[in-house]
């Protein structure tokens, strides 16, 4: 027998926000179908781009626009291998097999996942120096996971891939549909690196974690909370956030090697997106940095007057 009207209004609602709340899991809106920056706006970043002389990636996707630069092609993923062992780290926390509060030991003595050889860190080559200044004491999860994410510790990253395990990351890796992250070795791992084992990443890759994070469904909701609260106490600052107006929050994670530098995250502000910029070939941190703020506010102008 037909609804009366009475009862087809409710039915209507509820189905409008099923669909409303599915749309912002996905990142998009109701009535907002995403369409690429206009020219206008992609144009300049592209110029940019070529004066720099470097090879440059980007992806951009708010919930109406998106930009797509090179999003398959492959780099080193410096330290932004760092978030699919956040993400693995804060999964074994919500399956109960793990506790933030559980603690590991700090010890600077690893093994080459080629052939089981150990190998040590160069504590110079570290951003975090104050975690070589307590080995052989403990280290909470959430302490090692902090130090790994705001000041990129190499040290805790590779305490973390033995404790979690470098499988079940890739795995996690896998099921998030993020391809282009491609977790193969520990930091500082010559034997691999030797063996052709490195750590790549693609800015679609790296974009579809944030957007996982983003959306929570990375982990479960109250991990992704802790981890975006975690990434917006990121202590490197001079890239993706020097492009955003004062005060506009972003949750990131930057990675620095030799002639590469990368800045991937969220920007919260009047048009929230996620953002990944990955460079190769840029001599100096300063001129890379300088680069990505600057796609980073060409982005922000094109988004706020969309």
């Amino acid at each position: 027998m037909p609804l009366c009207p009475a009862r087809q209004a409710p039915l209507a609602l509820l189905a409008f926000a099923a669909i409303a709340l599915a749309a912002s899991r996905a990142g998009a809106q109701p009535g907002c179908t995403r369409r690429s920056l206009g020219e206008a706006a992609v144009g300049p970043i592209r110029a940019a781009i070529a004066a720099s002389g470097a090879e440059v990636a980007v992806v951009m996707s708010s919930a109406c626009h998106e930009l797509r630069i090179n999003p398959d092609l492959a780099m080193h993923a410096a330290s932004t291998m760092k978030i699919p062992v956040m993400i693995e780290l804060f999964r074994q926390v919500d399956a109960g097999t793990r506790s933030l509060d559980d603690t590991i030991p700090v010890s600077n003595t690893f093994r080459s996942m080629v052939d089981g050889s150990p190998f040590t860190l160069n504590a110079a080559d570290d951003s975090d120096q104050e975690t070589y200044k307590i080995i052989g004491q403990r280290l909470t999860l959430r302490e090692a996971c902090e130090r790994m994410i705001t000041v990129s510790s190499n040290l805790t990253t590779n305490l973390l891939i033995d404790a979690l395990g470098i499988d079940r990351i890739r795995a996690t890796v896998a099921a998030l549909g993020a391809g282009g992250m491609d977790v193969r070795r520990k930091v500082e791992d010559t034997p691999a690196f030797r063996a052709g084992q490195n750590n790549t990443t693609t800015a679609a890759g790296l974009a579809t974690l944030f957007e996982a994070i983003r959306d929570g469904t990375a982990a479960s909701p109250a991990s992704t909370r802790e981890m975006i609260a975690m990434l917006k106490r990121q202590r490197f600052n001079a890239g993706i956030p020097a492009g955003v107006p004062p005060g506009t929050e972003v949750a990131h994670k930057t990675g620095t090697i030799t002639k590469v530098h990368h800045d991937a995250g969220i920007v919260y502000g009047e048009v929230p997106f996620v953002l990944v910029v990955l460079t190769r070939g840029i001599e100096t941190e300063q001129a890379s940095d300088a680069l990505i703020a600057d796609i980073t506010r060409r982005i922000v102008q094109a988004v706020q007057t969309k």
